[in-house]
């Protein structure tokens, strides 16, 4: 077998293999569109709860006395390492 016939070969099957995993690729884009569009259709995605909003309770104005023991701290680990 020549260089010629060897990269013939591989190309080929270069080939082969890139366009079955496009159309795998394009087979699974189809499929989920699909069950997205039935699942909206029956309705099925009106009952998701949407996840509670967290943050970290000093990035808030709600909560005044851990900004106040925060910044209490900071004040005393300033006073000490000065």
């Amino acid at each position: 077998m020549t260089i010629l016939e060897m990269l013939e070969q591989s190309s080929v099957l270069t080939l082969l293999g890139m366009g079955i995993v496009f159309s795998f690729l394009v087979i699974l884009i189809v499929c989920v569109t699909l069950v997205g569009k039935f699942f909206h259709a029956v309705g099925a995605n009106k009952n998701v709860q949407q996840p509670a909003k967290t943050g970290s309770p000093a990035a808030g104005a709600g909560n005044g006395a851990v900004t106040a023991a925060i910044s209490a701290a900071v004040n005393e680990y300033r006073k000490t390492n000065s």
